[in-house]
C-alpha cells in the first residue's frame, strides 16, 4: 500500500475511534458551550504550538458561532521564530497570564487543546480557569498523555484539570505511518481529530440552543456575503456585537 493510502486509511480509523467513544463528552462540552452562550459569554479557545491551529480554524470563519474567540499568543503559537514557541509553552506564567489579561470570566468558558496535554502553559492556563471558577473543556490524547513523564510541578496534565476531557485519540507520538527503510514514522495525528471534536462541539451548541428557541450568532461564509447584500449585514452586525468584547476580532 502506498504511504498516502495508509495516512488516510490510518487517520480515518483515529477519526472513527473518537466518533465511537467521544458521545457523551461531546454532549457534556456542548451543555456548557450552550450554558455560556445563553449567559451571554464567550467561548475562549486556547492552544500552543501546532495546537493553535484548531482554535485558529475557528475564530470569524463560515458556519461558527460568532461568540468564540481565539487566543492566539503568537509567541506561543509558533506562527513565527517557531522554535522559540516551544520555550514559551513550557514557561511557568504564561497561561495564567492569557487568562488573566483578556479577563475571562465565570460567565466564560475555555476550551484548551494540547495532544499531550504535558505542556506548561497550557495546563496553568486550565489551572488558572479553575481557579477563577471558569468551565474548562480539554481536547487532548488521553493515551499519549499517559505514556508521558510528568512536566508541571503540580503533578497535573491538562486531562487531570479539565471539567470535561475530549480525546481526541491521536496515536502516541503524534505520527501515523512506518515506511520500510525510514525508522521513523511520518503523519501527524492530532489536528485532524481535534479539529473534528471542536467543531462537533460547536455544531452540537448551536443544535442545543435551537431546540430551546434560541437562535445563536452564526457568520455566513463571506462568499455568501459578497453575494447576497443580507448575509453581508448579518456577518456585519455579528462584528458590530463582539467588535468590543472580543480584543483581536
Amino acid at each position: 500500500m502506498k504511504a498516502w493510502k495508509n495516512y488516510f486509511l490510518t487517520m480515518q480509523d483515529v477519526v472513527q475511534k473518537v466518533l465511537d467513544t467521544q458521545e457523551e463528552n461531546i454532549m457534556q462540552a456542548a451543555k456548557i458551550l450552550a450554558n455560556t452562550t445563553k449567559n451571554g459569554g464567550i467561548i475562549y479557545g486556547f492552544g500552543t504550538g501546532h495546537s493553535h491551529l484548531v482554535t485558529d480554524d475557528a475564530f470569524w470563519r463560515a458556519a461558527t458561532p460568532a461568540n468564540y474567540c481565539a487566543l492566539l499568543e503568537q509567541s506561543a503559537t509558533g506562527s513565527f521564530e517557531i522554535t522559540k514557541s516551544y520555550h514559551i509553552e513550557n514557561t511557568y506564567g504564561i497561561g495564567k497570564l492569557m487568562v488573566d489579561y483578556h479577563r475571562i470570566t465565570p460567565k466564560d468558558c475555555m476550551i484548551i487543546i494540547s495532544n499531550s496535554g504535558n505542556n506548561i502553559a497550557p495546563v496553568d492556563a486550565a489551572l488558572r480557569a479553575k481557579e477563577k471558577g471558569i468551565p474548562v473543556i480539554g481536547i487532548t490524547a488521553c493515551a499519549y498523555s499517559d505514556y508521558l513523564k510528568m512536566k508541571h510541578k503540580d503533578g497535573v496534565k491538562l486531562k487531570d484539570i479539565a471539567d470535561v476531557v475530549l480525546d481526541n485519540c491521536s496515536l502516541i507520538g503524534d505520527a501515523a505511518v512506518a515506511i520500510e527503510g525510514f525508522d521513523m514514522k511520518v503523519g501527524a495525528t492530532s489536528t485532524i481529530p481535534s479539529v473534528y471534536l471542536q467543531n462537533a462541539v460547536l455544531v452540537q451548541m448551536v443544535e442545543l440552543l435551537v431546540e430551546e428557541g434560541m437562535e445563536p450568532d452564526v457568520y455566513y461564509n463571506g462568499h455568501m456575503a459578497f453575494m447576497k447584500p443580507e448575509c453581508a449585514d448579518h456577518n456585519d452586525q455579528l462584528v458590530d456585537k463582539y467588535f468590543y468584547r472580543i480584543r483581536n476580532l
